[in-house]
């Protein structure tokens, strides 16, 4: 893949899909406010790394193992919320200052090891090519041969390990040069010191394992959690179609909202990213007519789509034409 060099003016540049909505929309003094920022919704931060600090020392002191595992999978739900304000750094948008967006993105990515330079790369690339043959996150589709169907299994399963190398090494290796990859290296070696010196002192005090526990059995669930939303989102969304129709929002529910920030309302962050995480909701309401009018996807269940995914297997061309088809709305349309 040739490396792409990702300007800040190209993730809120206008795709042909957004040129195509009405002028008054694009103009509106709604979507503009939109773009405002806010510090009080942010406020959301150090609570979730509350709860999730709090959930790691149940863990550790609970002598019973289903409050244990209950809480090792609260803390990956939690942390996939955490998560979710690290993804508003790659677009600049959880905080005003461009700089607060870096640091913070670094600092969320510390027990995921991988770099938030490598992420955040990855991902613009993904905005601008979204749902095509240049989109690095397009490993759903295939020609479904056993490779394809041993990596999108192997993604759903265990994918934290497969993001982990693919954002440690292979991507950094193939695109990242200069100042970004430097950046990046520099990043892992942080991560290096601080797992390096967090297990030394675990050692010394003879909590090795209650330390591994709590920090590696929560990631795992995350990562559980971060390949459901993923393939959610985009499987058997149509093919090079823009930003509208190439992803799909979830009216999951509104607990699942607040804890993941919003992410469920994908179309409206494909076709707006520059829009914080806190008025998603707003946006999507302002956009849906043109969701409607363009046949964008529009479900209610995560858990439902993932499991229809796992079912049918790794996407071609053809089978995401025919199950976005007019005739197949039971799966694609749930809305009330």
């Amino acid at each position: 893949m040739p490396a792409h060099k990702t300007k800040r003016s190209e993730i809120f540049r206008p795709s042909h899909e957004q040129n195509k909505l009405p002028l008054t929309f694009n103009n509106s003094v709604e979507l503009k406010q939109l773009y405002l920022h806010r510090w009080v919704p942010n406020l959301k931060i150090p609570l979730f790394y509350g709860i999730w600090i709090a959930l790691g020392i149940i863990a550790w002191n609970s002598s019973y193992w289903a409050s244990t595992w209950v809480c090792y999978l609260g803390m990956g739900y939690i942390q996939m919320g955490i998560v979710t304000f690290m993804h508003d750094c790659t677009h600049s948008t959880l905080f005003k200052v461009r700089w607060k967006n870096q640091a913070f993105g670094i600092f969320a990515m510390i027990p995921l090891i991988i770099s938030f330079t490598s992420f955040k790369e990855d991902h613009l690339i993904h905005h601008r090519h979204n749902r095509t043959s240049k989109d690095p996150d397009a490993f759903t589709m295939g020609k479904r041969g056993v490779g394809d169907f041993i990596l999108f299994y192997a993604y759903a399963i265990i994918g934290v390990f497969l993001t982990a190398i693919q954002f440690t090494l292979i991507f950094p290796l193939k695109i990242l040069r200069g100042k970004k990859a430097l950046i990046h290296w520099s990043e892992i070696a942080l991560h290096i010191v601080v797992m390096w010196a967090v297990f030394d002192w675990a050692a010394s005090q003879s909590i090795t394992n209650q330390v591994f526990n709590v920090w590696f059995w929560p990631l795992i669930f995350f990562g559980f959690f971060n390949s459901m939303r993923f393939i959610a989102e985009h499987y058997g969304c149509p093919w090079d179609a823009g930003p509208l129709v190439g992803t799909r929002t979830i009216i999951s529910n509104q607990l699942n909202s607040f804890f993941w920030n919003n992410i469920n309302y994908h179309i409206g962050h494909h076709a707006r990213p520059g829009v914080p995480w806190y008025n998603l909701q707003k946006l999507h309401a302002l956009l849906l007519p043109e969701i409607e009018r363009a046949g964008a996807l529009i479900d209610k269940s995560y858990l439902v789509i993932f499991i229809h995914a796992l079912w049918q297997g790794p996407e071609t061309a053809a089978t995401t034409e025919s199950r976005n088809s007019s005739s197949s709305k039971s799966f694609t349309r749930n809305i009330d």
